[in-house]
């Protein structure tokens, strides 16, 4: 009797109520989705090889990150650290310093450890298993199973939040985690895991977008039950805060205080100091410009004053010399690059 792979065979009723349209074959979807995305893929810099270093990099960078923000850190970060001995190596700070700017800082802190970990226990190659990715730090289920579909052809599914829409369009449901990976399982194309990883992520990125779907040009629109946007959950409402910072310069200086290595975010990184709400002009500063910046749920409106630096606030001052290679918050870093001292 011969055996039939995942790709011959017609995709079965997935616990959950996750089951695709007219019983659609893998094998249709996958040609039809795959042919799209090698005419249509978007030309990103870790696309140019399969190099695995490279893919765990972009990667980790683009974990609650969108391309758009990844890509100019991604080339910078490669050139400074071209290789997982380069980033073994590389001083914790210097680590912190290239990432500024990416924000979710853990993953920079982790993304070093496991480098020292890849150098001592795997001979400076990056793990093919997804088991043992997912024991590197920093690393998750959908991380290891792009790693190694990615860049070893492990014949994994990935199911990431673009990969979990895709899904639970096309089986007009709603869907949970355990879903989606059976559903992605039973979909993937085991000669190509990694390009139709990609694939699928490609396609919920560029055209199965959560608010207004592409639904004309979508390759596998004939496998789709919703045909739209579907229902979506309404965002929560986002916070509003306001944050003043104070720029001091003295002698070609800028004063600098590093936050606490007990922080829960963004622990050692260096940022202007942060002052008091006050009605009235201060005397021993000036307004110099408002800015907005958004970390998560929050919108923030920070006003930066100069002048002199606030009494009894420990800090430092850093040569301005110095400051594009210094740990800095990515808010730091951003009113320092509106002043032209970076």
């Amino acid at each position: 009797m011969t055996t039939k792979t995942l790709s011959q065979r017609a995709i079965p009723q997935i616990p959950g109520g996750l089951a695709p349209p007219k019983a659609m074959s893998a094998r249709s979807f996958q040609r039809q989705l795959l042919s799209w995305y090698d005419q249509k893929k978007r030309d990103l810099p870790w696309r140019e090889d399969r190099d695995p270093y490279r893919v765990w990099i972009s990667e980790i960078m683009l974990q609650q990150t969108r391309v758009a923000a990844v890509i100019a850190h991604y080339r910078r970060f490669l050139a400074l650290f071209p290789s997982v001995e380069a980033l073994a190596a590389a001083k914790s700070d210097h680590v912190l310093a290239a990432w500024s700017g990416l924000g979710y800082y853990r993953r920079a802190r982790a993304l070093h450890v496991a480098a020292l970990q890849i150098v001592a226990q795997h001979a400076g190659h990056l793990p093919r298993s997804v088991p043992e990715l997912r024991a590197l730090p920093g690393v998750g289920a959908y991380t290891a199973a792009a790693i190694a579909s990615i860049a070893f052809e492990v014949p994994t599914p990935a199911v990431d939040g673009n990969v979990e829409r895709v899904l639970a369009r096309l089986s007009g449901n709603t869907v949970n985690s355990g879903d989606a990976w059976r559903s992605a399982a039973h979909l993937l194309n085991e000669s190509r895991p990694g390009d139709f990883n990609q694939a699928m992520m490609e396609l919920g990125a560029t055209v199965c977008t959560p608010a207004k779907p592409a639904c004309a040009t979508c390759p596998v629109f004939r496998f789709c039950r919703t045909r739209g946007p579907g229902r979506r959950q309404k965002s929560p409402a986002r916070r509003r805060r306001r944050l003043h910072f104070r720029l001091a310069r003295s002698g070609g200086c800028v004063f600098l205080v590093q936050r606490s290595k007990d922080e829960s975010l963004m622990a050692d990184m260096w940022e202007l100091p942060s002052i008091g709400v006050t009605r009235r002009r201060s005397p021993d500063s000036d307004p110099l410009f408002t800015l907005r910046h958004s970390i998560t749920d929050t919108d923030y409106l920070v006003t930066v004053t100069c002048g002199i630096e606030p009494k009894n606030m420990s800090g430092d001052w850093v040569p301005i010399s110095q400051l594009s290679t210094l740990a800095l918050t990515g808010l730091a870093r951003k009113i320092l690059q509106r002043s032209n001292l970076i």
